[in-house]
């Protein structure tokens, strides 16, 4: 080999090889400890980076972010919007954060919509509302909505005081609300609710600032809640969720190849996590039960009373945050669809 084409084939070589290793990292954060044996989250992100970085061969790696490091949930938000190939960020974020953006998102919570897990999935995998939505987050913010992450199953009603089998039992009952659109279910149901931050909650039902709350099974263990809750109705209220978003800049600097690998492992990702959950759900019911709790599962006849009471109301609540009505239009449509599709 002569001195010349010895000195282009070593070029070519190390051209190659760095081709080869040039990877983009990526940092994700979320709000959760980062113990996937403890945090949903936890566990969804391990296997979505994991399987990302196997399926990209290692040219996408992630840095992950676990208790809000990154800021926020409204820091967080506004970093991802802003710039995403200076600061190449993935997050992932709560329904309450994404509908600062997004109140679109609003119609996917309407209460006792979704007749099982099954039918959730149905809706937000494959429903018009959804593909809708997420090209309406992809214009109006530069993002991208990978995966709608199941988070700890279907919401419960809880309480100090009496049992809870139809919205009458709820009069006079004080309830701490996540949002005004939780607050309107409350006084549908002739309660009151007020906004009460995660981390105070337990001493305001401890104290009496309040009577109940709602949350999935999951949280109302985490939360140490059987300690002061003694009743806990299984009315599918709300579908507990949050989002997988990227950067739409830096999502589209990656190769086809590797867009489709993150698409592909968040979904995967996303299929275990459910496992995971409804397996831990009913389980974890148990556990409440065996805490002292006393758990109710409403009858078909006590679920439309729920149903015929409380949706109006929000719906009433959700036409005051809305501009187009047809979001609300399509998700009660495609609702309906999915609870027919579902077995």
């Amino acid at each position: 080999m002569t001195r010349k084409l010895f000195a282009c084939s070593l070029v070519f070589v190390m051209l190659l090889s760095s081709s080869s290793f040039a990877e983009t990292v990526i940092k994700i954060s979320h709000q959760g400890t980062g113990d996937p044996e403890v945090n949903i989250q936890s566990y969804f992100v391990k296997e979505f980076t994991e399987r990302a970085e196997k399926k990209t061969n290692g040219t996408v790696k992630f840095e992950i972010y676990p208790d809000e490091q990154l800021g926020s949930e409204e820091q967080r938000m506004e970093l991802i919007i802003k710039d995403g190939l200076n600061q190449p960020v993935a997050d992932i974020s709560s329904f309450n954060a994404l509908g600062t953006v997004l109140p679109e998102l609003y119609p996917s919570a309407i209460p006792f919509m979704f007749n099982s897990y099954e039918s959730a999935h149905i809706f937000f995998d494959t429903s018009e509302y959804m593909t809708e939505l997420k090209k309406l987050f992809r214009d109006r913010t530069g993002c991208v909505m990978l995966e709608v992450v199941e988070e700890g199953g279907f919401l419960a009603f809880t309480n100090s005081k009496r049992e809870l089998r139809s919205p009458k039992d709820f009069a006079g009952l004080k309830f701490r609300g996540m949002d005004e659109g939780q607050i309107a279910i409350f006084k549908a149901f002739g309660a009151s609710g007020t906004p009460i931050p995660w981390g105070e909650l337990y001493m305001a039902l401890k104290t009496g600032v309040v009577d109940g709350q709602m949350n999935p099974a999951f949280y109302i263990l985490l939360g140490s809640l059987p300690e002061v809750q003694k009743y806990m109705t299984l009315a599918n209220i709300q579908y507990s969720d949050q989002f997988l978003i990227i950067n739409g800049d830096l999502f589209d600097s990656l190769s086809e190849s590797e867009r489709k690998a993150l698409t592909e492992a968040s979904r995967e990702a996303n299929e275990l996590t459910r496992k995971r959950i409804e397996a831990q759900d009913s389980e974890q019911v148990e556990e409440c039960r065996r805490r002292g709790m006393k758990v109710y599962a409403p009858n078909a006849e006590e679920m439309k009373e729920f149903r015929t009471i409380g949706q109006p109301k929000y719906i009433e609540w959700l036409k005051t945050r809305l501009k187009d009505p047809r979001w609300l239009d399509m998700a009660l449509r495609d609702s309906e669809t999915s609870n027919a599709k579902a077995k």
